[in-house]
């Protein structure tokens, strides 16, 4: 098992990986609208499926194509009258989907090369070669042929100029269901060629609801804990139900909320605390919090005007620059967190008109 799980770049820690979940949280207006043009007879051929990481798109995909590949009549009465893309694993289509043996259902994701021990780091050209063969031939029973590329993100150059050509001359009854949490990085010209469902990040009730359904679930105040620290990502909660990461976070949310006063003594602390591979997790929630608060800050005061979010705005893109070099780079930590603070005071006392 443990083998298993560490070949499957798309699956996230003890979860489920996204074929073998039953219940979608969530995104019950994105369902209705694949479904409506589904059972209209005029499927698009090409779906983007965008939105924040960790939401359920992947989730999503492999519903969407469970559900079709057990209906593929869309004129079928059990078609036209079904409300959700809720289907029974426990018929022929769905359990040779969860096996990974559906002749008609190709996943693309980043995949370890036989005998290399080096995590990839994006999707190969030989990939989407592997999947032009795999349209090239019949459909099996006359259905559907689908593929499941999770994410675009992650696909070099060669392969996404490599998809264009065969999403521009699809072959019949064929249906791509690409993944991506940064649409505007993709070619413009797939873009183009697709029908976008941009997905929201979940709430909260739904947030807790996904981690109580998990394999091994955490308690429900530890769930709640990390809902509320989630920005609507089950993904990102999963990675806070450790009680040790949430009282990071809650230290951290503490120090922010009191900007722009800044206790040095307190910081310096912190960030000598943070050396060492071994705190690299730490240190990579101390990053994330400060963004989602600089993110959280952005959304509440859009409305005061750019003079006043400039500052934030600012620190912000350096921060993310400055976080990324350092881990590239493998820089000392303890100048760019205290830097990082620095720049967060001045930047609330500048919003603040102080």
């Amino acid at each position: 098992m443990a083998e298993e799980l560490a070949i499957e770049l798309d699956r996230f820690s003890t979860s489920r990986h996204p074929r073998d979940v039953e219940i979608l949280f969530g995104h019950t207006l994105e369902e209705a609208q694949l479904i409506a043009a589904y059972r209209s007879g005029r499927m698009p051929h090409a779906w983007l499926l965008s939105g924040p990481d960790g939401i359920g798109k992947a989730s999503f995909a492999y519903r969407a194509a469970r559900f079709i590949l057990s209906h593929p009549n869309p004129e079928s009465d059990d078609t036209q009258s079904a409300r959700s893309l809720d289907s029974s694993f426990d018929t022929a289509a769905g359990r040779r989907i969860s096996a990974q043996s559906h002749g008609n259902l190709l996943a693309v994701t980043r995949e370890i090369e036989v005998g290399k021990k080096t995590i990839p780091t994006e999707i190969k050209v030989d990939q989407i070669r592997k999947l032009i063969q795999f349209f090239e031939t019949t459909a099996g029973e006359g259905g559907w042929r689908i593929a499941i590329i999770d994410t675009m993100d992650e696909l070099n150059r060669s392969g996404a100029n490599a998809l264009l050509k065969l999403i521009e001359e699809p072959p019949p009854r064929s249906l791509f269901f690409m993944i991506t949490s940064a649409p505007g990085r993709l070619l413009p010209t797939i873009r183009s060629r697709c029908r976008v469902l941009g997905f929201r990040p979940l709430d909260e009730t739904e947030v807790v609801s996904a981690l109580l359904a998990q394999p091994l679930p955490p308690s429900l105040s530890v769930a709640q804990q990390a809902a509320r620290h989630s920005g609507g990502s089950v993904k990102a909660a999963l990675k806070l139900i450790d009680p040790a990461t949430l009282s990071v976070i809650e230290h951290v949310e503490g120090m922010l909320e009191r900007l722009p006063a800044l206790d040095r003594a307190e910081l310096l602390q912190m960030a000598e605390g943070l050396i060492g591979r071994e705190r690299s997790n730490d240190y990579q929630t101390v990053i994330d919090t400060v963004q989602n608060w600089i993110a959280g800050q952005c959304r509440v005061r859009a409305g005061e005007g750019s003079r006043r979010l400039a500052p934030l705005a600012e620190v912000w893109e350096k921060s993310a620059r400055i976080a990324g070099e350092t881990d590239r780079f493998n820089l000392d930590r303890r100048p760019f967190l205290l830097s990082l603070f620095a720049d967060l005071a001045e930047a609330v006392r500048l919003s603040n008109g102080v």
